[in-house]
């Protein structure tokens, strides 16, 4: 195919004016959903996508649509992420993926005039749960319809605040949210900044998503006996930070030997009592296991139960546990990584083949349709933060993979 012309120049221009808005920390931005800054932010994205002669919509939650209509009609392609951010993030996790979309419609648009499938950029809010820690995702969720009557009115934000508040204050009706559900699009894909270091590591500018990591949060006690750290002997005590500090090693190390993409973190720990000459009575800690793949998640989380419960027996300690948290793999439609990677050869962009190891709108969107991820180089693989970069050369390359993919699906 002919060779995807993106204008650096005009790349940069847009990240930065964007960037603007909500400015936060130096190289930061600050825009939390239904922000004046976010009502900003989405008010220049409409205007974007109205300079580039697309039309321009916005739903019952504020996700801002930018639709190049196809001559063949059928179900929509589309293609964004979300514009709100951490408190503070960085100019580019989430918003530049709503950026590209709108650039590479506008880039299609010129080059090639009318799809035959229709094409749509377009702006989520409300992935990070920043201003509302519970409403993650808001604005996928709402095209998805698993947004429940009654749960803008529930959902409260860091400052006491409703969501139904937050939306009236902005002109949004929370009743209307059963509106904003789409049932019409076939294909979603996202680009984002990786947010982490193995493109950076490869050396390479642009990675195909074939997966979005699945994970489980654990949140485990184990009990012993408090007794003096000098007057009682090694072998007689009932020592639960022993058991956690074999346990916290162990499953780390599992994870370490299984090697790419397996994870484990542990993140919290509490003692009882907290005391430097004290036996603790009580551990309580977290751990974090990610695996993209199902079976081989499975298996991690098999590995882990196991030796806690081993562990704790030989120890003489009690255990149990809960799972705060469980996500299945998300994983890519094959045909769309078969697409985007032909697409990355096509216009001599290299490419590896990756998993996701943090969750995006992506996996919402999986529930009414096809889905694949492209990623762009993070530098040092900082992300949610206001350090967080990506050159602008890694950046073009990124569009050029998804204004070629694009091309594919719909020309």
């Amino acid at each position: 195919m002919t060779d995807i012309t993106i204008d650096p120049a005009l790349v940069e221009a847009m990240i930065m004016e964007m960037g603007a808005i909500g400015a936060h920390s130096g190289t930061g931005v600050w825009r939390t959903v239904y922000s004046p800054e976010w009502v900003a932010a989405n008010d220049l994205y409409a205007s974007w996508g109205e300079e580039a002669g697309l039309a321009v919509s916005r739903d019952a939650v504020g996700n801002v649509w930018a639709k190049l209509a196809g001559s063949e009609g059928g179900k929509s392609i589309v293609s964004g992420s979300h514009i709100d951010t951490q408190t503070p993030g960085g100019r580019y996790d989430g918003t530049l993926g709503a950026l590209s979309a709108l650039i590479a419609l506008k880039v299609l648009k010129a080059q090639f005039g009318q799809p035959k499938r229709t094409l749509e950029a377009v702006s989520l809010c409300e992935e990070e749960g920043s201003r509302f820690p519970s409403a993650n995702f808001w604005g996928a969720r709402a095209i998805t319809g698993a947004i429940h009557q009654g749960d803008a009115e529930t959902t409260r934000g860091f400052d006491g605040e409703t969501m139904a508040e937050a939306m009236r204050a902005i002109a949004l009706d929370p009743a209307k949210i059963a509106t904003a559900q789409r049932d019409d699009i076939e294909s979603f894909v996202e680009l984002h900044i990786e947010q982490g270091p193995i493109l950076e590591h490869a050396d390479l500018p642009v990675a195909i998503v074939d997966a979005i990591t699945g994970l489980r949060h654990y949140r485990v006690t184990l009990t012993g006996e408090q007794n003096h750290a000098g007057a009682f002997p090694m072998d007689l005590r009932r020592d639960p930070m022993a058991g956690f500090a074999e346990i916290a090693s162990g499953v780390i190390n599992t994870a370490h030997r299984l090697g790419r993409p397996a994870v484990t973190t542990i993140g919290r720990v509490e003692v009882n009592p907290n005391g430097a000459a004290v036996v603790p009575r009580e551990v309580r800690f977290t751990i974090d296991v990610r695996h993209p793949h199902p079976e081989q998640g499975q298996a991690l989380y098999r590995l882990h139960e196991n030796l806690m419960r081993e562990v704790a027996e030989r120890r003489g300690l009690a255990i149990e546990w809960d799972i705060g948290i469980e996500k299945a793999p998300c994983l890519s439609d094959p045909a769309l990584v078969s697409t985007f990677r032909e697409a990355a050869v096509d216009q001599g962009v290299p490419t590896l083949t990756m998993a996701s190891g943090a969750g995006h709108d992506t996996q919402q969107m999986a529930r009414i349709a096809k889905t694949v991820m492209i990623f762009v180089r993070s530098k040092d693989g900082r992300s949610h933060t206001p350090e967080e970069f990506s050159s602008i050369p890694d950046i073009v390359a990124g569009i050029k993979v998804l204004a070629a993919g694009l091309y594919k699906l719909a020309y």
